[in-house]
């Protein structure tokens, strides 16, 4: 969960230039411009980019910072199909909170609050997994291995 967090610190910079990007392209002037769904799939897109190209290569900074190497079941480098799917199963961590949060107006705290309890709910249920892997890596065909620092020659 530690590189999960500092992942999520590191996303903050990738949005933060792409969704200048896309802003600035797009002569946006405020956030609530009409076209703010088309920045919200534009980040998708660059997301799905950014894990998928980082895990074919095997790790992204945060994986390498935590000694965490990503490869399927037999122990080989992911494909891009396989990282792909993993991306999209990936965002079951976020989307049955959104789709609650969607009908209601609930404030910023329940709305962390719902967030919270369901990442703590949906990693608690890792546990059930025989080799206590998170879910979306088991449908994926994936799994997370301890990755010592690779040596320079």
């Amino acid at each position: 969960m530690a590189c999960w967090l500092y992942e999520g610190m590191l996303m903050f910079a990738v949005v933060f230039v792409a969704g200048w990007l896309f802003s600035t392209l797009g002569q946006m002037r405020d956030a609530m411009d009409e076209r703010r769904h088309l920045l919200q799939a534009f980040l998708f897109v660059v997301f799905g980019v950014y894990f998928v190209w980082f895990w074919i290569h095997g790790q992204t900074l945060a994986m390498k910072t935590w000694g965490i190497r990503i490869v399927d079941a037999s122990g080989r480098p992911v494909t891009q199909r396989r990282a792909l799917i993993r991306y999209l199963l990936g965002w079951i961590w976020f989307l049955p909170p959104l789709a609650a949060i969607a009908p209601f107006k609930l404030s910023g705290g329940e709305s962390a609050l719902l967030f919270s309890g369901w990442v703590l709910v949906w990693a608690l249920l890792s546990r059930f997994h025989p080799q206590h892997q998170f879910w979306h890596d088991a449908w994926a065909g994936t799994r997370l291995i301890s990755s010592r620092p690779m040596s320079r020659r």
